[in-house]
């Protein structure tokens, strides 16, 4: 009796919840699955479509006693549900004699006769007519709440010795109404946004009026990089960016040649009579959605919207990517956005019982406003967002301006977050996570690293070691030290550098900086300038290179400078360089002559130099207001402009010249067909100088993939005082592949390039040379193509370059195979 009692107690509070879950597999008469089948509760508009794999889940608070199943050329399938929760339910469709005219179909739906297409083509007649844009401004509140659960939580995790001492974190655990999957909440960020927008001078800015989270990280921090790996989405734009993917929208254009649309109902909602229609896609392994929307008859404006990506999508480490968009009518004519949802499933792999973190967004938007112009000069961007009372606001504030209220789980995230910071076990798995994101191992006020720069190798000084920090006392620090020191076991020599950096305006982020490092380097790696004093390229310490390079110099280098940020991603930068170079190899000479007779050589270059330089990278985005930011790792273009001019006798200076470089990169993203990176380089030197001080054709001796090098080019192939380079690299995200059947499955991209470079040499240059390298120039312009093959393992790609032309100059490399590993999505 006592322990029917208790039993009865733990079922109490779940007698009185209204709430159907059904998860299973629609198959047909065949035993075989039916991909993209609708299923809805019987009596409502909650509707999925299945997966691939016909697997569905589907949820609603509400009681329901049965689901229906459709699919053309079948006839729709009622369901009745023996329970409220339903799992591994098996659902088979049976052809129908009444519908045998109608072709049962696996695949592609037809472009002609199809009502769905002349549907779409109503939406695309009014797609600019609808919503914010019919208005020439306007502005709204915005809500956005960005949650993490862990997610397939079962029994052999939550005893895992890993969770040992804090296993009070699995009284969270709660199922998910897209997946069906067991999840346990372990972060969530709220903020609340003013957006304002101009429609006739295509401008928009939101303002940070309240943002918090459950304690990991510094709230700005943590709301750029969500706002980065969250973009905002326009269902009504050719292409949905997502993970750095263009993903085709089911409401393109070009829809019609990759997706499947199907009418497959009609309903009233809110009062407005609509259409419902499904889309999956053609082909597998393209980025795509299976889903579908209502769309109102009279202005073919969408009310609502569900897809999710089809898990043969070409995207690593994202199992499932669901999104829901909700739409509000204003009037007869206007629907305005009045919810947004976006789940993501991270995973290793995504076999089905895989575990990973759902990352879930949830966007709300209300008191829109219109046509009330504000000055241009309103929208512009702030160059730092300093406002640290944003991230101050207290419970009670937050209880009066969310936009819903927080549910259960949500509400204890905060209270597990708090005590779980407590726990000396979780603290050093969060510390572990933030070494090798970040490369510094963190004492208090000081972190020691890189700690990927501990050993290199080179000809001179054999195996290196270096150990080096730098001041840290949070990520918005107005200053910063840096120092280092190295030792190379083959020329017994010990190198030093340190460095430092003062933001003294935050406003206009006015920096002051300076340093000195004494240290051996590869001075032909890069063509474009640098005054990162501490500064290294992998060329002059690789661990594994495909020939000797006993082609280094001593460099001693000392900088001051300036810099100053008046506008947003707009830098100017004024600088004062002293330096001295001298060979650091018995078998390499920078050798020069100093007289007119040609008969006096000097091996060493003393060098005095001013540099202005402007940056502007437009569309970059940066995390913190500190001295020193992180960058977020997205697609801008920059364009970098230097000026220096070299200053003979000062300082005992050798030579007097004036230099001007150009560098521009812009990112081209070109939607399904993938993405493009250009890059130029221009560059000239006026006035007399020494191998030292020239412009060296980069190139790249080790096994590895550097930006900004040419893969078949030794180091020193090249020389210039006058140069132009071009690099076109394009990935085309696996599209190419994506239609090879024996390939489509291992989710290969395919990437193709060209470089090529245009450079020549003054007279009086090629005349004081007495290095006892002879100078070629590429007068006739040089040129290599590479093609690569990506995401392999999804992390590994590899690059076949072959030269163009030059292929008969001494130890030339004509063809090469070289790599890199990154995490890509």
């Amino acid at each position: 009796m006592k322990k029917i009692f208790i039993l009865l107690l733990i079922l109490i509070p779940f007698f009185g919840i209204a709430q159907t879950k059904v998860s299973g597999i629609v198959l047909d008469n065949t035993n075989q699955p039916i991909p993209f089948a609708n299923i809805t509760f019987k009596g409502s508009k909650i509707g999925i479509v299945s997966n691939e794999d016909g697997r569905f889940y589907i949820e609603s608070p509400d009681n329901y006693e049965a689901i229906l199943v459709s699919f053309m050329g079948f006839p729709t399938k009622e369901v009745k549900l023996p329970n409220r929760v339903n799992y591994d339910f098996k659902v088979v469709l049976s052809d129908s004699q009444s519908l045998k005219e109608v072709v049962v179909y696996s695949g592609k739906t037809s472009k002609k006769n199809n009502p769905a297409l002349d549907i779409l083509k109503k939406i695309w007649e009014r797609r600019r007519k609808n919503g914010l844009k019919m208005f020439k401004q306007y502005q709204y509140d915005k809500y956005e709440k960005v949650e993490f659960d862990m997610n397939t939580i079962d029994s052999a995790m939550m005893k895992s010795k890993l969770f040992k001492g804090m296993e009070f974190v699995f009284k969270n655990v709660d199922t998910s109404k897209v997946t069906g999957k067991t999840y346990l909440p372990i972060f969530i960020n709220e903020s609340i946004s003013e957006v304002y927008g101009d429609n006739t001078i295509k401008k928009s800015k939101e303002i940070l009026k309240a943002n918090k989270n459950s304690g990991l990280g510094n709230g700005d921090g943590v709301n750029t990089f969500i706002k980065d790996l969250y973009n905002d989405f326009d269902v009504y734009d050719n292409y949905i960016n997502l993970f750095d993917k263009s993903f085709t929208s089911p409401l393109s254009r070009t829809g019609v040649d990759v997706y499947n649309y199907v009418l497959t109902d009609t309903a009233f909602i809110d009062n407005k009579w609509c259409y419902n229609i499904v889309f999956y896609p053609r082909r597998k392994n393209e980025l795509t959605f299976k889903g579908d929307f209502w769309v109102n008859d009279s202005t073919f404006a969408i009310k609502t919207i569900n897809m999710a990506v089809t898990k043969s999508a070409n995207i690593n480490w994202v199992k499932d990517i669901y999104l829901e968009q909700e739409f509000d009518v204003m009037n007869d004519s206007v629907f305005l956005p009045t919810r947004d949802y976006m789940m993501s499933d991270f995973s290793l792999n995504k076999k089905e019982s895989s575990k990973g973190v759902y990352g879930k967004r949830t966007t709300m938007y209300q008191n829109f406003k219109f046509d009330e112009k504000k000055p241009e000069k309103f929208y512009k961007e702030e160059v730092n967002f300093i406002d640290n009372s944003v991230y101050a606001k207290t419970d009670e504030f937050w209880q009066e301006n969310r936009f819903e209220k927080l549910n259960k789980d949500e509400s204890g995230i905060y209270k597990m977050l708090d005590t779980l910071k407590t726990v000396k076990k979780f603290k050093r798995m969060y510390n572990l996570v933030s070494i090798i994101g970040s490369g510094y191992i963190e004492f208090k006020n000081f972190d020691y690293g890189p700690i990927f720069s501990t050993f290199g190798y080179n000809e001179v000084e054999g195996v290196r070691v270096r150990v080096g920090g730098r001041t840290y006392f949070g990520p918005n620090d107005k200053w910063r030290l840096q120092a280092y020191t190295a030792y190379g076991f083959e020329d017994d020599k010990f190198k030093y550098g340190f460095s430092g950096k003062w933001m003294v305006d935050k406003k206009n982020r006015i920096i002051l900086s300076g340093g000195n490092r004494r240290d051996v380097e590869q001075i032909g790696a890069s063509l474009t300038s640098t005054n990162d004093v501490l500064g290294r390229s992998y060329a002059s310490s690789g661990l594994f290179t495909t020939s000797s390079n006993g082609k280094l110099t001593n460099i001693n280098l000392s900088t001051v400078a300036a810099e100053i940020e008046p506008v947003k991603n707009l830098t100017f930068q004024l600088g004062f360089s002293y330096r001295t170079l001298e060979s650091a190899s018995s078998t390499f000479s920078l050798d020069y002559f100093t007289d007119s007779s040609f008969t006096n050589t000097r091996s060493d270059v003393k060098q005095s130099e001013i540099t202005a330089q402007i940056e502007y990278t437009p569309k970059k985005r940066t995390v913190g207001y500190g001295v020193e930011r992180r960058e977020v790792d997205s697609k801008y273009s920059r364009v970098f402009l230097s000026y220096s001019q070299g200053f003979k006798g000062i300082l005992d200076s050798d030579f007097d010249y004036e230099k001007l470089q150009l560098y521009y990169k812009q990112p081209i993203i070109i939607g399904a067909l993938g993405v493009s990176n250009l890059t130029v380089e221009l560059g000239k030197t006026f006035g007399k100088i020494p191998l030292g001080l020239m412009s060296v054709v980069p190139g790249n001796q080790t096994y590895f993939i550097i930006d900004n090098t040419f893969s078949n080019l030794n180091f020193y192939e090249f020389v210039t005082d006058e140069y132009a380079t071009f690099n076109w690299q394009h990935d085309f995200n696996g599209r190419i592949f994506a239609r090879i059947p024996f390939l489509r499955k291992l989710n290969l991209r395919e990437i193709v390039g060209v470089k090529g470079v245009y450079g020549t040499i003054s007279d009086e240059n090629r005349a004081i040379n007495a290095s006892g390298l002879t100078y070629l120039a590429p007068e006739k312009p040089y040129w290599e193509y590479n093609v690569g093959v990506g995401n392999i393992f999804k992390v590994f790609r590899l690059d076949f370059t072959w030269r163009g032309n030059y292929r008969d100059v001494p130890e030339a490399s004509n063809f090469t195979i070289k790599g890199s590993f990154g995490f890509y999505f």
